[in-house]
């Protein structure tokens, strides 16, 4: 594995973290809450989760089995729907009382782990791309050459996802309407996702 496949590894796993997704409207939704550490650990977590599941050879299972990538997307894409649903039912019907009690650090950490873990954009780059960019001809085993590939990936999207959580909690603290339509749009993106993928996969 060298430099330059590390590299470019980067800059698809880059081009990945920047493209908008769940995972930047949980980061908004976030910061709209003044939760974006455990947000965004817990994504990161998701992440790390992943690594370790195709590093351990998941991967070879769910090349050898399409139907488990299936499920995987399926069961992803109902929770985007749910996670969405809750954001968009819930922003508008938000009282005072949402707002001073946002959730707990524990709650935020494991939504992001979920939401992290179960997004297909996550195992389209680990299942498709990560391991076209590893080699059996260097001294590092595969499943070596993945966890680094991994904590690459990691390492950009915890500067990417703080700096979109902490921008929006910057913005928009000081507007709580806007927070409002912020957090009902990120529910609308995320519902429009799950139903895409779903629709995908049926048909």
């Amino acid at each position: 594995m060298t430099l330059s496949i590390v590299g470019a590894f980067w800059l698809v796993s880059f081009l990945f973290v920047v493209t908008p997704g769940v995972d930047w409207a949980y980061a908004i939704v976030s910061g709209t809450k003044e939760k974006v550490v455990p947000a965004v650990s817990g994504m990161l977590l998701g992440h790390l989760t992943v690594t370790i599941i195709v590093a351990l050879g998941i991967d070879a299972l769910v090349t050898s089995q399409p139907l488990a990538l299936t499920i995987i997307v399926i069961v992803g894409a109902l929770y985007l729907l749910w996670v969405g649903g809750s954001l968009l039912f819930k922003s508008s019907e938000m009282s005072e009382s949402d707002c001073k009690d946002p959730g707990t650090w524990v709650n935020w950490l494991i939504k992001g782990i979920v939401v992290s873990g179960l997004n297909p954009k996550v195992f389209l780059l680990y299942l498709a791309l990560l391991p076209q960019f590893t080699s059996s001809s260097v001294f590092l085993s595969i499943s070596n050459q993945i966890v680094i590939l991994g904590l690459i990936h990691i390492l950009s999207s915890a500067v990417i996802y703080l700096i979109v959580g902490f921008g929006s909690q910057a913005i928009l603290k000081s507007r709580p309407v806007v927070g409002q339509i912020v957090s009902r749009i990120s529910g609308v993106l995320m519902i429009i996702i799950s139903l895409f993928l779903l629709s995908d996969q049926i048909y």
